[in-house]
């Protein structure tokens, strides 16, 4: 069985949107990520640290999920990271209202034995030296390396970034983000300059207006799946990218053919994560709901046309 090794954080946070608001609640991108990825027929391990005030219901529900937590440390006395935000009422735009780093803030990561050779790398959203020290752990080089990252990093950790993504093969990062780093409007442009720092394939998530996926001369577009109701966006995106990860670990093709039907995968994922708080609709998300939602996306991207010669 394929190997994934998922990296990023596993926290508390803490939600208000249009629709209500949460305390404190599991979250976390490396939680996201390793709750998507659980959909598909792999090995995962998530590399991450917690502080001794994380339940041990939400330990629990990692390992339910085959998640191998061996690699999750648990600081004696320390705090587990916590973010808050509250949404706007388009909820594609947020305000943080606190964030503390607590643990993160030493965090040393540690990948277990058995994940040194994994086939995939997902590379969550943490300081660029931790994604670093993650790799350089690698005892074989991974058949694909995807890094998820933010503009927060950009703005405090630019070089440590730059070195980082000449490393990865696949780029996963929001439209502002794109631009941000790249510094052209156009999404063309844009993909091409951060081609040119590393990534061989990069991929643009537009939230509810879908996600573009480049590869050199070669372009792909996934629309999001139209909602009734969109109650929290929080960790949609880790969502997308735990089964972007997880299908192309599953299927040991990393094709841009292939890497299209992952797009499509991680972006199915991700319609289920916005319609409850958290990480709700993720624990208790079925294998039936995902492959009829599935249906519904060949239903909205399928078309035939006659075209003249």
């Amino acid at each position: 069985m394929n190997k994934l090794l998922i990296v990023g954080t596993v926290a508390f946070d803490a939600i208000e949107t249009p629709f209500g608001k949460t305390d404190k609640i599991l979250g976390g991108a490396g939680t996201y990520i390793g709750l998507s990825a659980s959909h598909f027929n792999l090995k995962s391990a998530i590399v991450s640290v917690v502080g001794d005030d994380f339940p041990q219901e939400y330990l629990d529900l990692l390992k339910a999920k085959n998640i191998d937590i061996s690699g999750l440390e648990v600081v004696q006395g320390g705090k587990t990271f916590f973010w808050s935000g509250r949404y706007h009422n388009d909820l594609n735009s947020r305000d943080t209202l606190d964030t503390q780093l607590n643990v993160l803030a030493d965090f040393q990561p540690k990948v277990p034995a058995d994940f040194k050779n994994a086939d995939v790398v997902m590379l969550g959203n943490l300081h660029p030296l931790v994604q670093s020290s993650v790799l350089d752990q690698m005892e074989t080089q991974p058949k694909l390396v995807v890094l998820d990252t933010m503009n927060f990093w950009m703005d405090c950790a630019l070089p440590e970034l730059l070195d980082v993504i000449k490393r990865v093969d696949v780029i996963t990062i929001n439209d502002e983000e794109a631009r941000q780093l790249s510094g052209e409007y156009s999404l063309v442009k844009a993909a091409a300059k951060i081609h040119e720092m590393g990534p061989k394939y990069v991929v643009i998530k537009k939230g509810e207006h879908g996600a573009l996926l480049f590869n050199s001369d070669k372009v792909f577009f996934a629309p999001a799946l139209p909602l009734e109701e969109v109650f929290d966006p929080t960790g949609a995106g880790d969502t997308f990218a735990g089964g972007f990860a997880g299908f192309i670990t599953q299927s040991e093709n990393i094709s841009f053919d292939n890497m299209k039907n992952a797009i499509i995968y991680g972006s199915n994922l991700a319609s289920f994560c916005v319609e409850k708080f958290g990480t709700e609709r993720m624990e208790k998300l079925q294998k039936e709901e995902v492959s009829a939602r599935l249906r519904q996306f060949k239903a909205l991207t399928q078309f035939d046309i006659a075209l003249e010669n």
